[in-house]
């Protein structure tokens, strides 16, 4: 008799953690948000993992967090308040979603006195200054059931979830945001965490985080990492050693500061160009 092989099931797909978003990182800071919001039913689990992840708060807590609602004040560094809070808004009736937001440190110092001033919790006063900074057009559409979405032009699967049940505002660097960065041979190359960042360019997770929130460069061993940030949003590229050589000397002979010598080399190094034009066409295809 002849054996029936039975084929190996495949594992089961996690579902993604948001189906529905919207881009406002064009607006000014602090307004400048991607709206990542969920159908169907909220996997608190797979959210707490991942917002734990980018935002440092222990997946305990975060859990407890997206359960209850409430507020995460980030601990002092050396005796200096350098973050500000995450929030977790949760309507005990069910009967908006749940919403998570993190206030900068201007912000949390525009809540905490608005709370007193009013004599209003700090999680309302959050809440407040958080919405009052958003862009107008956004702060209409929370308004509206859905943030007023036409189901009729969402995917059918994302449609049949129902209601929006949670939204993140989130513009933070997480394994659901890659970000590109250019590569010396004009390749892009794609990464999420932080941590996956670091490994990637050989620095530690504390140098970049200061890259991608303040710009500047990171002298590595064979070049240079290069940051600019526009809108609070980070555009990375690394440098071979080479071409880090011939940006030093436009620097020096022309007087430039090191991130227009590093765009000028850019731009004249043939190679790197006819690499980033493939892929922009790529991109647009």
């Amino acid at each position: 008799m002849f054996k029936i092989k039975k084929r190996p099931l495949k594992p089961a797909k996690q579902p993604p953690l948001y189906n529905v978003l919207e881009n406002y990182t064009d607006f000014d800071p602090p307004g400048n948000v991607m709206v990542c919001a969920t159908t169907g039913e909220d996997n608190i689990e797979q959210r707490a993992k991942v917002l734990g992840e980018s935002y440092e708060i222990p997946v305990e807590e975060m859990q407890r967090l997206l359960r209850d609602g409430g507020l995460y004040v980030y601990p002092d560094t050396a005796g200096v308040v350098t973050r500000g809070l995450f929030v977790s808004k949760v309507d005990p009736t069910g009967a908006s979603p749940r919403q998570t937001w993190v206030l900068d440190v201007e912000q949390t110092a525009h809540a905490e006195q608005l709370a007193r001033s009013a004599a209003i919790s700090l999680d309302e006063a959050a809440a407040r200054v958080f919405y009052r900074d958003l862009p107008e057009v956004l702060q209409k559409r929370l308004t509206q059931k859905n943030l007023g979405i036409d189901y009729s032009t969402l995917d059918r699967s994302v449609a049949k979830g129902g209601d929006l049940t949670s939204i993140d505002f989130r513009k933070d660097w997480s394994p659901y945001f890659k970000r590109k960065c250019s590569m010396p041979d004009g390749s892009m190359v794609e990464t999420g965490s932080i941590r996956e960042f670091a490994d990637l360019h050989g620095i530690t997770v504390e140098q970049a985080h200061t890259l991608l929130e303040q710009g500047g460069t990171v002298e590595l061993a064979d070049g240079v990492l290069a940051c600019q940030v526009l809108n609070n949003q980070p555009t990375v590229a690394r440098f071979n050693a080479r071409q880090y050589a011939k940006a030093k000397e436009l620097m020096q002979s022309r007087g430039l500061h090191i991130m227009d010598a590093l765009s000028e080399m850019a731009f004249n190094d043939p190679v790197l160009m006819r690499a980033l034009r493939r892929a922009e066409q790529d991109v647009k295809q």
